[in-house]
C-alpha cells in the first residue's frame, strides 16, 4: 500500500511470531500503561505454549514500515474458531455456514483470552493508525478471509474506523475511585463503604466478616517476590477453576514464570490462607493506574470467599497503591452490588461479503440500542447513595 505523495511508501509485513521483532520497537508504539500490550506479555503467550494453531490461534501480527522504521502495528491472529475472544459471533458463523460460505478463518486484532479494553492501533499518530485500519481491510480481502475484527479497542480509537466497519458494544463492571477536590475520593476501604447506601454497605461488611471468622487471612504477592511454590499454587487454582467448568486451560505454569521474570511489577497475586495453607488465589495484572483481575480458583467452598479474593482484596490493593481503576473481568451482574459500575466496551468488524455486511448493520444497531437500555437499567440499581 502507499500513502499520499508527501510521504514515503509504506510497507506491510505480517509477523508470524512477535519474537521476530525487537521488544523496544514494539513497545515504543504504546505508552506502556496497559500490560496486555507489552511485547513481553504477547510474545510470552506464543513462546510459553499458550497459543496453538490446533486451538484456533495462529499469530499474524500486522506491522507497517516506512523503510526500516516500524511506524505502526497491531496484535493480530488468524482464527479458526471464536474461542477465547469474549465478543460472540457464533450466530454470524452459523449464518455463513447456512449459506454455504466459510466464516473461518477470520482475522482478529485482540489480546488472546483477555476481554480488557486497551490500545489496538499502535502508532504515534492518528494518521498512521488510519493506515493500519486500511491495511486490515486490504489484507482481509487479499487473503480471501471472511472478515476482520478489532475487539476491546479504546473509545478514542473509534473514530478511526470507517462506516464500513460495523460497531458492537457490551457492558462490563468496573470500579473507579472518582477524583475529588483534593485527590481520589476514597483513601481506604471504610471510606469506600461510606459512599454506599445502608443495605449494600451492611451486606459487604457481613460478607467480609464471614471470611474473617472462618480464619482466612490474605497475602499479596507481586511478581518479583513470587516463589516457584507460590506460582505453582496460583496455577493450580487456575486449573481447578477450568476443570470445574469443563473448559480448556490455556495459560501454562511456564507463562506465569515468564510474567514474574519479565513483568515483575505487573503480576499481582492474592492468596487466601488458613493456618498458613493457601486455599484460594486470584491472579491480576497491574497497569499504569488500573488493576486487571483475570483468574481465580479455590480448594475450599466458604461463604464470601470468591467475593473477598476476587473483588475486595483488589479494591483494597488499589486504595493502598493509589490505583484509580479496577477491572475484574467480563460479565457478572453480581459485581454491581459490590461497587463495580456498568462500563461500555467496544468492538469493530469488517465483513467482506457485502450482502452479509448490509444485513448485519441493522442487527448491530439494534444490539447497541439494547445494550444502552440495559446499562441504563443497571445504573438505576447503583449501590451508592443518591446525590441530589
Amino acid at each position: 500500500m502507499s500513502t499520499d505523495a508527501a510521504t514515503d511508501a509504506i510497507g506491510v509485513r505480517l509477523l508470524p511470531e512477535l519474537s521476530s521483532l525487537a521488544p523496544a520497537h514494539w513497545d515504543a508504539l504504546h505508552d506502556g500503561r496497559n500490560p496486555f500490550l507489552a511485547h513481553a506479555f504477547l510474545s510470552g503467550l506464543e513462546r510459553q505454549g499458550c497459543l496453538r494453531e490446533d486451538w484456533g490461534w495462529t499469530p499474524q501480527h500486522l506491522s507497517l514500515w516506512r523503510g526500516d522504521e516500524l511506524i505502526a502495528a497491531a496484535p493480530a491472529y488468524l482464527k479458526a474458531n471464536s474461542h477465547g475472544e469474549f465478543v460472540f459471533d457464533h450466530a454470524w458463523a452459523h449464518a455463513y455456514a447456512q449459506h454455504g460460505l466459510d466464516y473461518f478463518p477470520k482475522w482478529l486484532c485482540a489480546v488472546p483470552y483477555s476481554p480488557v479494553t486497551g490500545p489496538r492501533l499502535l502508532a504515534r499518530n492518528d494518521h498512521d493508525r488510519r493506515l493500519l485500519v486500511e491495511a486490515m481491510a486490504a489484507l482481509t480481502q487479499r487473503q480471501g478471509l471472511s472478515s476482520a475484527h478489532v475487539n476491546f479497542h479504546r473509545e478514542d480509537e473509534d473514530a478511526l474506523f470507517g462506516d464500513d466497519w460495523l460497531q458492537r458494544s457490551d457492558v462490563q463492571y468496573h470500579w473507579r475511585n472518582p477524583p475529588a477536590a483534593e485527590g481520589p475520593a476514597w483513601r481506604d476501604f471504610d471510606g469506600f463503604l461510606a459512599a454506599f447506601d445502608h443495605k449494600h454497605r451492611k451486606n459487604i461488611r457481613q460478607e467480609r466478616a464471614k471470611v474473617a471468622r472462618a480464619g482466612v487471612r490474605f497475602r499479596t504477592v507481586e511478581g518479583g517476590d513470587a516463589s516457584e511454590a507460590e506460582l505453582a499454587l496460583m496455577h493450580g487454582f487456575y486449573l481447578r477453576t477450568f476443570a470445574d467448568y469443563g473448559n480448556h486451560p490455556a495459560l501454562t505454569l511456564e507463562f506465569l514464570h515468564h510474567l514474574a521474570r519479565t513483568m515483575p511489577r505487573s503480576l499481582v497475586i492474592f492468596l487466601a490462607e488458613i493456618d498458613g495453607r493457601a486455599i484460594a488465589g486470584a491472579l491480576c495484572l497491574r497497569g499504569g493506574d488500573t488493576l486487571y483481575g483475570r483468574y481465580w480458583g479455590a480448594d475450599a467452598a466458604l461463604p464470601g470467599l470468591h467475593f473477598e479474593t476476587c473483588y475486595y482484596q483488589g479494591i483494597d490493593y488499589c486504595l493502598r497503591e493509589g490505583l484509580t481503576r479496577f477491572e475484574p473481568g467480563a460479565q457478572g451482574e453480581h459485581k454491581l452490588a459490590r461497587g463495580f459500575l456498568p462500563t461500555f466496551v467496544r468492538s469493530r468488524h469488517w465483513i467482506g461479503h457485502e450482502g452479509f455486511r448490509a444485513a448485519l448493520a441493522p442487527w448491530c444497531r439494534e444490539e447497541r440500542a439494547s445494550i444502552r437500555g440495559y446499562a441504563r437499567t443497571l445504573a438505576a440499581h447503583s449501590p451508592f447513595k443518591q446525590v441530589d
